[in-house]
């Protein structure tokens, strides 16, 4: 065999058969449009069954044509060897509006499509992506000595939430440029700024640049260790985008970058991981556990899209588990509520963390799981908008709790009583 041309023959079909002279066999092609490589045999030019490589993402196979000349000629949909194309979903037609509502009804009109670029309409990924320093804050006040005083932990929360308003939208900036031409073919994402072709790609390079300035000013506010500890989350944030082309896990990723900020609220108290063990063991707890409760959420959050990913060649969890995912999810929340008690052992939490914290994103989580209708998109976008508050305020409260009971000495208070009881009952 030697390569006689190179021609591109548009196939697109869900499976198609085909039956040579030589061997009466099929040949099953998968549903892709596929670029083949004409090989002719030394004879070509006899009357003989002519073999087309068929080049795809995971196997080859065999297209056999019939006399395949010197002058090749593309394979027209309307041949008779090709069939008609399968239908994808289709998108309504729907135009753009400026929101008449909301905050960003209230923005100047050249600024409504930077607003919208960074989600400043749907908070909701901020709220995540705050949670795990809020998290790490009050996890970490206790450890300091003496107790970090409430105002510090109030100012310190207050600077994690503008960096996290800002990082979730240089984020969304990346997420957007990279999928610059798969959005516009998506029902939910059609009318995306850059989709739309409001903001040009290179503006939103330039806006990047400055959400990425601003955001390390917000990090230079922070004791300086945190620098350090911070910068290399970018890494992570740029990965994300590509992840989603590559590996059919890529909210792993999204939870190596979202939780980030649980390992933060350690050094912005001044706590210093070197030469630590507690502090190191709770930080990589929580962390995981963190990672654990963005994995879980974004894949109700790709079930949304679970139709469009597959036609455009996007990875995820839903799609690779699309027939299991409640099992997923349930062993992503054991994980996650197992790693959170983990933390609070290597701290020394008391039962209010355990109760509080532990107890309610087991009982959230498990609420979650068994509600959640993957196949319905208002129902997982509901559960994926309002689980944030359920399960992260009911962590957030615990932490609360438990960090009022260390600072009034209620559980010093307990012991003293516990050790007055057991003097008083011994024999003298």
């Amino acid at each position: 065999m030697r390569i006689f041309s190179s021609v591109q023959f548009p196939l697109h079909l869900s499976s198609y058969k085909t039956k040579t002279r030589l061997c009466c066999g099929y040949y099953i092609l998968p549903h892709h449009w596929l670029p083949p490589r004409a090989s002719h045999c030394k004879s070509y030019k006899r009357v003989t069954n002519t073999a087309i490589d068929l080049i795809t993402s995971r196997k080859y196979a065999l297209l056999p044509v019939r006399h395949i000349t010197s002058s090749l000629r593309t394979l027209a949909p309307s041949s008779p060897l090709a069939p008609e194309p399968s239908p994808t979903p289709p998108l309504p037609n729907v135009t753009y509006s400026p929101p008449e509502t909301g905050l960003i009804s209230l923005l100047p009109r050249p600024w409504i499509p930077y607003a919208e670029l960074i989600r400043l309409d749907k908070p909701t990924g901020t709220y995540y992506l705050f949670f795990p320093c809020a998290f790490s804050t009050l996890l970490a006040a206790p450890l300091a000595s003496p107790i970090t005083h409430a105002l510090e932990i109030a100012s310190v929360c207050g600077m994690f939430f503008v960096g996290a308003l800002v990082m979730r939208g240089a984020g969304c900036t990346i997420n957007d440029l990279w999928d610059r031409n798969l959005d516009p073919h998506v029902e939910r994402t059609r009318l995306r700024p850059i989709a739309r072709k409001a903001i040009p790609p290179r503006n939103a390079v330039i806006f990047t640049g400055a959400q990425l300035l601003v955001g390390l000013g917000v990090l230079l506010q922070f004791p300086t260790p945190c620098l350090w500890y911070g910068i290399p989350s970018l890494l992570f944030v740029a990965a994300y985008p590509l992840a989603k082309r590559v590996t059919n896990y890529p909210q792993f990723v999204l939870g190596l970058t979202f939780s980030w900020g649980a390992i933060m609220g350690f050094p912005a108290l001044n706590i210093d991981f070197l030469g630590n063990t507690n502090a190191i063991l709770a930080a990589s707890s929580l962390y995981s556990s963190c990672v654990a409760w963005t994995v879980l959420y974004d894949t109700i959050y790709a079930h949304m899209d679970i139709k469009y990913d597959a036609a455009a060649g996007i990875k995820s969890i839903a799609l690779k588990h699309e027939h299991n995912t409640k099992a997923i999810l349930s062993a992503l929340a054991v994980t996650q509520v197992t790693l959170l008690a983990a933390a609070g052992v290597a701290v020394n939490a008391g039962p209010i963390f355990f109760i509080g914290s532990c107890g309610s994103a087991f009982a959230t989580l498990s609420t979650l799981i068994w509600k959640v209708k993957l196949k319905d998109v208002g129902n997982c976008w509901w559960w994926f908008k309002n689980g944030c508050w359920i399960t992260g305020g009911g962590i957030t409260f615990g932490l609360l709790g438990e960090y009022l009971a260390q600072v009034l000495g209620l559980y010093e208070a307990s012991n003293s009583a516990i050790e007055e009881r057991k003097d008083w009952d011994e024999p003298r």
